[in-house]
């Protein structure tokens, strides 16, 4: 697979659309909630910049920083397609918003709901660390935690 990672243009949208669908129809969990306009999802407002991970004409992957709760730059919407996961996909996507981030002085932050044990592990082993966790939100099999994180 010889995959590019490269700023996220407008015309990416449909194709990060289609590929978050994979991962979360998939049984990826992610995002938790399907979001009513997955585009506008994809395109909050407080977006600083967004990469994609692509495989010829097909959008796998996507990461995107924000402005986050203090100032901060946050990492948000991070995901790889079922069939581009394990190629070190999202490790290069990290590193790339990593790298915006250290250019401009950022300090670098990021959340991941409790359960997602293999975006854990990749935080962890990328050099994040969990600097708390915090009450999120509840749903009607119980609340969901948010796992701090900062590089």
């Amino acid at each position: 697979m010889a995959v590019e990672i490269r700023e996220r243009r407008d015309e990416d949208l449909d194709g990060c659309v289609a590929a978050l669908s994979a991962v979360h129809h998939g049984g990826g969990g992610y995002p938790t909630r399907w979001p009513d306009s997955p585009h506008r999802w994809l395109s909050p407002p407080d977006a600083v910049r967004a990469w994609v991970a692509v495989d010829g004409p097909v959008i796998v992957g996507h990461v995107m920083v924000r402005v986050g709760e203090h100032g901060d730059a946050e990492i948000s919407r991070l995901f790889v397609a079922p069939a581009a996961q394990g190629a070190g996909l999202a490790k290069a996507l990290l590193a790339a918003a990593r790298g915006f981030a250290a250019e401009r002085g950022l300090a670098l932050t990021l959340q991941v709901t409790t359960g997602q044990d293999t975006a854990i592990a990749l935080y962890e082993r990328t050099g994040w660390r969990r600097t708390g966790t915090v009450f999120g939100w509840t749903t009607p099999s119980g609340d969901v935690h948010l796992h701090q994180y900062t590089v």
